[in-house]
């Protein structure tokens, strides 16, 4: 399902190719409009089908059945943590491809580390969501909103950094697996348009 986010991008950046959505946004170097729009609609549409396979993924890990009335139990926190994980990641990917367009050149190294390390360091933004996303969709203590919820991970844990619990290993996992995606994604692309089938 990942694939499609990206699917869901190239498709809104392309449809957007407009005097409007190409225009820079004042004071970020460069970024397009059509970037932060093909951003949000890529998170809407992961949002919209990891939800509920997060919340089965979830319930199943800390040993809890599941209720197809409840797949989308935390939909609100896994947008919000989505929109701002992939709209930075295509943000920094769009950065890089602006300014840094050799790195792409390389058929292993660039594409890795560009995309490793975006994908990365959306996720030391967001990572306060995604832990608030296991807690809600794990039905981990009692119901409340939001933040209130990160209120109290913060009294009772240790403050601030309590809400990057687990940041190690999601650090290591994003790095790898979003450096070999990019990888495969780049070489399939080149040679693709090698075949004349992309432009």
């Amino acid at each position: 399902f990942r694939s499609v986010q990206f699917a869901v991008f190239e498709a809104t950046y392309t449809y957007l190719d407009n005097s409007v959505c190409r225009s820079e946004i004042p004071l970020t170097g460069g970024l397009q409009l059509r970037v932060v729009i093909g951003g949000t609609a890529a998170s809407t549409m992961r949002s919209i089908i990891e939800c509920p396979l997060e919340v089965a993924k979830v319930r199943r890990q800390t040993g809890q059945s599941w209720e197809f009335r409840n797949l989308y139990k935390g939909f609100g926190v896994t947008w919000i943590r989505t929109m701002g994980l992939m709209t930075t990641y295509f943000i920094l990917l769009d950065t890089q491809r602006r300014h840094k367009a050799d790195l792409f050149k390389s058929p292993v190294l660039g594409p890795f580390l560009i995309s490793g390390v975006s994908a990365t360091l959306a996720w030391w933004l967001v990572w306060p969501f995604e832990y608030m996303k296991s807690q809600v969709q794990s039905n981990y203590g009692k119901e409340m909103p939001l933040f209130q919820r990160m209120r109290l991970v913060m009294k009772e844990r240790g403050g601030f950094f309590a809400l990057y619990r687990g940041i190690g290993p999601g650090s290591i996992r994003s790095f790898l697996a979003n450096g070999c995606s990019m990888i495969v994604m780049a070489n399939a692309q080149r040679r693709l348009s090698e075949w004349g089938v992309r432009s």
